[in-house]
């Protein structure tokens, strides 16, 4: 049953991926983009906890906090860049 379940998490997570990328894209303003990439590294952290689990492997789990902890930072500093014209003062 947990196979079944990962294997539709995996179908869910890949089309959230393609729809963020997509949105990633062809996002019409700049807040859109990096919503969508923000976006984007949820469902790779999502997907890498499935992989960890599907294959009972810690190291999914370390990448997944590696990724999300960059997903934070880039995000963070892209908000900054955007509304602000720099990233330092």
């Amino acid at each position: 049953m947990l196979k079944v379940a990962l294997m539709l998490a995996f179908v869910l997570l890949g089309a959230a991926l393609l729809l963020t990328g997509w949105r990633l894209l062809l996002g019409p303003t700049a807040p859109d983009r990096i919503a969508a990439l923000d976006a984007l590294f949820i469902n790779a952290v999502a997907l890498l906890v499935a992989l960890g689990i599907y294959f009972d492997s810690a190291l999914y789990f370390e990448a997944a906090l590696f990724i999300a902890l960059l997903g934070f930072i880039g995000t963070v500093a892209l908000c900054r860049f955007v509304s602000c014209g720099r990233l330092f003062q």
